[in-house]
């Protein structure tokens, strides 16, 4: 408990000590704190007699502290460091994500969405950092629950308990294959032209609920592309990710005939996050860059 002598000083009072100490100077420290030199010794004798210790010899020509003054300069100079410290968390409080959103995003949409949002993030959101991390949706998720994250961009899900959900836009698949395989020459393939059994699939594409069967890799794209080109077959891959992959050796994209099948992404975060109005504007954001992203599609909210 603070004793009720102490609680009389102020962080003015501290702040005045402070600059004695570092003027060595009464009269030199009165001027830059613009009080009057008596002033400013009778608030230093108020810090000194509720700490029941002299702080500063006086008498000489500079005014130094004493041992113990010292000691106590020292803490005296953490305590308004903290109160620095608290004031700019509370300002941080009038920016956006209370100055950093930290944002999780699958691996296999991260690398072809962000570049998208780098640029006009801080044009929305001013004074406020964008910190990422990758990983598998579930793992994302829990990381989510368990407070490391803000938000996450992932497949849509039914939320866990606690968690809000936005739906962004629908990402439909495209048809990936060797450039030699049978049906690569076509701009379109519809999926009872595949043979299930060729299918090389990302783990978290849900895609062999929509085939049947296939080879599950937990892999990047990059390396489901590459092991399309090693054995043959193809794969489904997001829309997003077209530029990248088409640019690949041996490897050609094809669209989808039929029935959309492809994933629905969402942005979760916590019901009990203090930054739900930000996130709103986020997730408007988002769906913005997804309406100028050829194939994206969006859902909810009237789309």
């Amino acid at each position: 408990m603070i004793s009720t002598h102490l609680s009389v000083v102020s962080l003015r009072d501290l702040m005045l000590v402070q600059a004695v100490r570092r003027h060595g100077s009464f009269n030199s420290a009165a001027r830059a704190m613009h009080i009057s030199p008596s002033g400013l010794s009778h608030q230093v004798q108020k810090v000194e007699q509720a700490l029941g210790a002299p702080l500063f010899e006086r008498g000489g020509r500079r005014v130094v502290p004493t041992a113990g003054g010292q000691r106590l300069l020292e803490q005296i100079d953490a305590v308004l460091a903290s109160a620095e410290l608290l004031q700019q968390v509370a300002r941080a409080g009038e920016v956006a994500f209370g100055g950093e959103l930290r944002l999780g995003v699958p691996a296999s949409l991260g690398p072809y969405l962000l570049p998208h949002l780098i640029e006009p993030f801080p044009q929305h959101f001013p004074g406020t950092r964008l910190s990422l991390s990758e990983g598998k949706p579930r793992g994302l998720l829990r990381r989510l629950n368990e407070g490391e994250l803000d938000a996450v961009l992932a497949p849509r899900v039914t939320p866990l308990s606690g968690t809000a959900m936005r739906p962004l836009f629908f990402e439909p698949w495209e048809l990936m294959l060797r450039a030699d395989h049978a049906l690569a020459n076509k701009r379109s393939v519809s999926l009872d032209q595949l043979d299930p059994s060729e299918a090389t699939l990302m783990t978290e594409s849900q895609a062999d609920d929509v085939l049947g069967g296939g080879h599950v890799q937990d892999v990047s794209l990059e390396s489901l592309a590459a092991l399309v080109g090693l054995r043959g077959g193809y794969a489904l891959v997001p829309a997003l990710a077209h530029d990248r992959l088409a640019s690949m050796p041996d490897i050609v994209l094809s669209k989808i005939k039929g029935q959309a099948t492809g994933r629905e992404i969402a942005l979760y975060w916590r019901d009990a996050s203090p930054w739900s109005s930000d996130l709103q504007a986020f997730a408007l954001l988002l769906r913005r860059l997804a309406k100028q992203r050829p194939g994206l599609k969006l859902v909810g909210d009237g789309a």
